[in-house]
């Protein structure tokens, strides 16, 4: 199964809603109770592009099989160099490297941007799929907060991975 990777477009909007959908009704990853609709993603999607973060999306055979991208992890200027992934499979190409390749497109177009560090959180330590994944490209548990949300009638902890990119924390950026 051949996997393309391309920058996303409007016209993805439709599969990438529904994609997150399962993601909000089924689980509770997102942290999010309702479905944002279409305009709500296009207009998401349209603010990460615009600011100039990478958002992929992994093709099969003409089908949008997922998506992935990075966004500001927290937004005071000290944080300038660190990302925040979000990788998204639908449930059909699950177990098939679309999660796989898809990160490592991110990570690639985030190291290209200059960015130094990648942080994942990942919705609860039940998600073994999403862990595992982070783990394969060098992502570390920082932490696990207990509690943090609550979703479909229980409380949620978060964990926290990260990764270096380039040089990490070795070197001055160049753009400091």
């Amino acid at each position: 199964m051949a996997v393309l990777i391309r920058d996303v477009s409007e016209a993805d909007i439709t599969a990438i809603t529904a994609i997150y959908a399962v993601e909000v009704t089924d689980f509770v990853n997102t942290y999010e109770y309702d479905i944002p609709e279409a305009a709500e993603m296009l207009r998401r999607m349209q603010d990460i592009v615009a600011r100039g973060f990478p958002y992929l999306v992994a093709e099969v055979d003409g089908e949008v099989a997922g998506y992935a991208y990075a966004n500001t992890y927290r937004t005071r200027v000290a944080y300038q160099w660190t990302v925040e992934n979000s990788v998204y499979v639908d449930a059909r190409f699950q177990g098939q490297r679309v999660g796989t390749t898809l990160l490592q497109a991110l990570i690639d177009a985030c190291t290209a941007r200059g960015y130094r560090q990648m942080v994942a959180v990942i919705g609860e330590p039940t998600n073994t799929a999403s862990i595992k994944l982070h783990e394969r490209f060098g992502f570390h548990l920082v932490g696990v907060f207990q509690g943090l949300g609550r979703k479909h009638g229980r409380w949620l902890d978060t964990v926290q991975m990260q990764r270096a990119l380039g040089d990490g924390a070795d070197s001055a950026p160049t753009n400091e």
